[in-house]
């Protein structure tokens, strides 16, 4: 077994309903999640919204490979209705999977980068790893 930690953010509707959902369907399709950190609220970085964001990380135990792993996120994604713009630009979203690191990998790849690259620069990760680590 392998573990992931995750970044789940949702900036649209209920937004603590989205996270729980996207939460069982990891359980369902991915792993056991073993521990979820309390919501951190936040506004949104990098475009500008009304829309306040809800960010949790999530550890989880899978025997998913990392890129398998990504294809479910995506996945969950999209079943929830997530709709990623065609230019790649950054929006509201419903939910968002991100996978932060995986077991002490680092990967690079055209779909995938681990550890996130980005991670330590979001007060949205950051705060809600601590309760993770």
């Amino acid at each position: 077994m392998s573990i992931a930690i995750l970044s789940l953010g949702s900036n649209l509707g209920q937004r603590e309903e989205h996270i729980a959902t996207a939460l069982a369907l990891l359980s369902e399709r991915a792993g056991d999640v073993l521990s979820v950190s309390s919501p951190y609220y936040s506004e949104a970085m990098g475009y500008i919204s009304k829309h306040e964001f809800c960010n949790v990380c999530a550890k989880l135990s899978t025997e998913l490979k990392p890129l398998d792993l990504l294809r479910i996120t995506q996945n969950i994604e999209l079943d929830m209705g997530r709709v990623k713009d065609a230019k790649g630009s950054i929006s509201d979203r419903i939910i968002d999977v991100d996978i932060l690191f995986y077991d002490d990998i680092t990967l690079i790849s055209e779909t995938l980068t681990l550890p996130h690259p980005r991670w330590s620069e979001r007060p949205f990760v950051t705060e809600p790893l601590k309760e993770l680590v």
